[in-house]
C-alpha cells in the first residue's frame, strides 16, 4: 500500500498468519515485537486537515497513540507525546518522525495512573505548546487473567485508574485551557460490548470510557468542545503481546473478525484525525467502531 488512499483488499492488506507464540515484558516495547505493528509511518500521506493544531496525545510510544502521534503531524498538528518512562526510547523514535514532519514534539513522560502526573501532564502541554485544543487519550493497562479468584484487587484498580481515573482527572484539568473548536477523542473497544473471559477488569474500564464520554460530550458540547470515542477491535500492538493475551492465543489473535485478521495501527489513525478535525463537526458522543466487522450495539 502506498498509501492510505491506496485502492486495495482489506482481507489480505496486512498480515494474515498470525503473530509468534511469545510474550514480552510489559508494558512492552515495540523494539521488543518479532513481528513489528505498522504505524502508517512509511506510508500515512497528510493533507492539512490538522493545520496549526495543539494536541497531547497518550500512549503515544507504541500501538494506537503511535500511529495517532504520526498522522497528526503529517496532517500538521504540533504533539505533545505521553508513555511510561520506561517507553523512553519508543517515544524518542516517534519524536522524530512528528519532527521529520516538520512539527514540534513535546516528550512528556509520566504515569497517568497517579493522579497527580496525570494532572501535571495537561500543564505540560499547555505550556509547550502555547495552548491546547485536541486531547487524545490512547494509553491503557490490559493484562489478561484466565480465572476470577486469580484477579487481584491491585490489578483492578490499577486498570481502572490507567483507564477510567486517568480519563477524569486528564479532561478535568483540561477543560479550562481548551478553546471551542477542541476536540477529547477517548479509546474504548470491542471489549466493551464482547467481553473476552480473561479481560473482566479492562472490558469493564472499556464501558466505562463510553459512559463517561457520551456523558462528558453532553455537558461540553455547549461549549464548543467536542467529546467522541474510538473503539478498536483486535490490533497489533506491544499491549497484547506484553500481557494483554496469553501468549498462546496470539497465532489466532484477530482471526475472530469477519476480515479474518488483526489490524494494524495504521489503520486506526483515519480515525482519530477525523474525529478532531473540522469535517466532523456534527459528531458529538459517537463511538466510531474499528473493528474489522464484528457488530456492535
Amino acid at each position: 500500500m502506498s498509501d492510505q488512499y491506496t485502492f486495495t483488499n482489506p482481507v489480505d492488506q496486512y498480515r494474515t498468519d498470525g503473530y509468534p507464540e511469545k510474550g514480552i515484558a510489559a508494558p512492552g516495547l515495540e523494539t521488543e515485537l518479532d513481528v513489528r505493528a505498522d504505524h502508517g509511518a512509511s506510508t500515512y500521506r497528510g493533507s492539512g486537515r490538522l493545520t496549526g493544531r495543539k494536541a497531547l496525545i497518550t500512549g503515544a510510544d507504541s500501538g494506537i497513540g503511535r500511529a495517532a502521534a504520526i498522522a497528526y503531524a503529517r496532517e500538521g498538528a504540533d504533539v505533545v507525546l505521553n508513555y511510561l518512562p520506561t517507553e523512553q526510547s519508543d517515544a524518542e523514535d516517534v519524536a522524530k518522525l512528528v519532527e521529520e514532519a516538520g512539527r514540534t514534539a513535546v516528550l512528556a513522560p509520566a504515569d497517568l495512573s497517579v493522579e497527580s502526573e496525570a494532572r501535571a501532564l495537561v500543564h505540560t502541554a499547555v505550556e509547550a505548546l502555547g495552548g491546547l485544543d485536541a486531547v487524545v487519550l490512547v494509553a491503557g493497562k490490559q493484562v489478561w487473567v484466565d480465572e476470577l479468584a486469580d484477579l487481584t484487587s491491585e490489578q483492578f484498580d490499577q486498570t481502572f485508574k490507567t483507564n477510567v481515573y486517568s480519563v477524569f482527572w486528564v479532561v478535568q484539568e483540561a477543560v479550562p485551557h481548551l478553546p471551542a473548536g477542541a476536540t477529547i477523542i477517548t479509546t474504548s473497544s470491542i471489549q466493551a460490548y464482547s467481553p473476552a473471559p480473561g479481560l473482566v477488569d479492562y472490558a469493564t474500564t472499556k464501558a466505562a470510557i463510553n459512559t463517561i464520554s457520551k456523558a462528558l460530550a453532553q455537558q461540553l458540547a455547549p461549549k464548543g468542545i467536542r467529546v467522541n470515542i474510538v473503539a478498536p477491535g483486535p490490533f497489533w500492538t506491544p499491549l497484547q503481546a506484553s500481557g494483554g493475551q496469553p501468549p498462546e492465543n496470539l497465532p489466532e489473535f484477530g482471526t475472530e473478525t469477519p476480515i479474518g485478521r488483526a489490524g494494524q495501527p495504521a489503520e486506526l489513525a483515519g480515525a482519530y484525525v477525523f474525529l478532531a478535525s473540522a469535517e466532523s463537526g456534527y459528531v458529538i458522543g459517537e463511538t466510531l467502531n474499528v473493528n474489522g466487522g464484528m457488530p456492535t450495539p
